[in-house]
């Protein structure tokens, strides 16, 4: 499918009061998209095709594997030949020769992320290995604050026509948007919008607000400061190991944020 983020299909519309209609509908895209670095597969992910090298490079930044933007020679998607039928959703990144790789690592990270069996605690101190807390939280106004739900909702183009996708952004403290991502997956549109800093060479985001259409959980909070952001503010509620993180790694974070009123947990 490519770039395509969205489809028309037939849907049918049942109500109480009147006969079934049939219509065209839009629905996000869902595709799987599989990461190789240096051949060898390390992480298979279900996402809206589109921005595909900036998930790739967000993924592998808060993975710890990036640093900077010299790390990437190039990330290529596979060419159509005996894999045509998953053309375009395998994507090959070519690491610069001194970046260090730890594949065995990094896959039993990838997999077994969901059942590591970890407490919270262990959980943040495993991360603080790789990405050390932040100095001080980022202060935003409460009127700033307030400003970003319709900033971001209006930006949500894919959203608007098929109500399916999850959305992430980065605005400047004083509330200008700068980037926004959609994708079926949360942590995909934070990576997408990480990439696309990463690949603008503007990371670290320590002066940036980091906001998702959705709820904040420990891996967007991870991922968070894994590209130096010291504010997370949610439209739905943050996961308590979202907090404690926030907490532990001295970053701000708001959950329901919306027009006239937020949560500040951290």
């Amino acid at each position: 499918m490519g770039e395509q983020s969205s489809v028309a299909q037939n849907v049918t519309r049942l109500s109480k009061n009147a006969a079934p209609t049939t219509n065209l509908d839009s629905l996000a895209v869902e595709e799987p998209l599989e990461i190789r670095v240096r051949g060898q597969a390390i992480a298979v992910t279900m996402r809206t095709p589109g921005h595909d090298e900036e998930l790739a490079a967000g993924f592998l930044l808060t993975e710890g594997i990036l640093k900077r933007r010299a790390d990437i020679v190039e990330i290529a998607h596979c060419p159509a030949g005996s894999e045509a039928a998953l053309s375009g959703n395998i994507l090959n990144v070519f690491l610069a020769p001194n970046v260090k790789l730890d594949l065995d690592r990094l896959t039993r990270h990838v997999f077994s992320a969901s059942s590591c069996g970890l407490c919270g605690k262990a959980s943040i101190e495993t991360v603080h290995q790789q990405f050390a807390p932040v100095a001080k939280p980022l202060e935003v106004s409460l009127e700033i604050l307030l400003s970003l739900p319709p900033k971001l909702r209006a930006a949500q183009k894919t959203f608007e026509t098929t109500g399916g996708l999850h959305a992430a952004a980065v605005f400047t403290s004083g509330g200008e948007l700068i980037a926004v991502r959609e994708d079926v997956g949360r942590h995909n549109a934070v990576d997408k919008v990480l990439g696309n800093a990463f690949f603008n060479d503007s990371l670290p985001l320590t002066e940036q607000i980091l906001m998702v259409s959705g709820r904040a959980s420990f891996e967007i909070m991870q991922k968070a400061l894994a590209a130096g952001i010291r504010c997370v503010a949610a439209v739905s509620a943050p996961s308590s190991l979202a907090v404690e993180f926030a907490r532990e790694s001295n970053q701000s974070l708001y959950g329901f944020v919306r027009e006239n009123s937020a949560n500040r947990y951290a």
